[in-house]
């Protein structure tokens, strides 16, 4: 029996959720997933039963990536391309296309999952692990995120790519072979000490005390701000831009966001007649007590919409 277009939408977010990490983009991700509910729409009077509409759904929508994957270049961070700069190097822009984007951690957390494969959600949408996807070849990528992510078994990922179980297997081994991160990351909890230094942080931004800013991150941080192509990698670089360049944000004010499975802050910078502006969608990894990497995502208007976000606050 074919599912009803009700059962369909209930996957929606899982959907999302592969589609992202399949592409590495939110906006390309909605296009994705519309695609596969029309195929799928256009397709349930061929829906046969011998598989579950759940992976029924996830084969429509890894072809659909798979062919979006063919007409479009990998998403980048800056560190995936070029080594670090420094806060006097020129600045560069590049396409929004051009970029990794992040994801509302909301958007891919499935209703009704477990602790577990709410973790395993939230961990799979990491800037790095999405980043690393992006370096394998489609087909690989789709075997290891319906495996390792969705958590279907090699035969039925080996239905939803069309190819044998030995082949999928094959594509795994290659794929964990490439990846330089474990095909899920080992998580750091929201603990009592990160927390506290996520306050400190936050304090310490409102005051634009830079000193304080800096003695939370790590000595080989990594800062950076797409679609900005430089980055840089010590904390005395991100010292001198802070004071620097990056002067102009003195007064912002931070709202926190869930982002990209991780702790982050939408910034708004103060106007010069009041209120404040969005800025940027910031992420940070944390990692052993310090920020590991700082990314300020500067596309306000393709993502500040997403996390329900207006585009400026009003004059407090």
């Amino acid at each position: 029996m074919a599912p009803r277009l009700e059962e369909l939408e209930t996957h929606r977010k899982a959907i999302y959720g592969h589609c992202y990490r399949m592409l590495g983009s939110v906006v390309d991700a909605d296009d994705a997933v519309q695609e596969t509910m029309v195929r799928a729409w256009k397709g349930l009077e061929g829906f046969d039963g011998r598989s579950s509409p759940k992976t029924w759904l996830h084969r429509i929508a890894t072809n659909v990536c798979i062919d979006a994957l063919g007409a479009k270049k990998r998403r980048f961070r800056p560190m995936d391309e070029a080594s670090p700069g420094t806060p006097e190097d020129a600045i560069e822009d590049r396409p929004r296309e051009h970029w990794l984007e992040p994801v509302p951690t909301s958007a891919i957390l499935v209703d009704g999952a477990t602790p577990a494969e709410a973790l395993v959600q939230r961990e799979s949408v990491r800037l790095a692990f999405v980043s690393a996807l992006q370096s394998l070849p489609p087909k690989p990528r789709a075997a290891l995120l319906l495996t390792d992510v969705v958590g279907l078994s090699a035969d039925e990922a080996a239905s939803c790519l069309e190819t044998s179980v030995a082949s999928v297997t094959s594509a795994l081994q290659r794929a964990r072979a490439t990846l330089s991160t474990p095909p899920v990351p080992e998580p750091e909890r929201l603990d009592a000490g990160k927390t506290a230094l996520l306050e400190r942080y936050v304090t310490a931004f409102h005051a634009y005390d830079v000193e304080a800013l800096v003695s939370l991150v790590r000595e080989d941080v990594t800062f950076n701000m797409p679609p900005i192509a430089l980055w840089l990698s010590s904390r005395e670089h991100v010292r001198a831009w802070l004071l620097g360049r990056g002067a102009g944000c003195r007064g912002s004010r931070l709202l926190p966001i869930d982002v990209a499975g991780a702790p982050g802050f939408a910034q708004y910078r103060a106007k010069p007649e009041g209120g404040h502006v969005a800025w940027g969608a910031i992420v940070l990894d944390v990692r052993e007590g310090a920020i590991a990497s700082w990314t300020t995502f500067l596309d306000v208007e393709t993502l500040f919409p997403r996390f329900g976000l207006p585009l400026e606050l009003p004059v407090e």
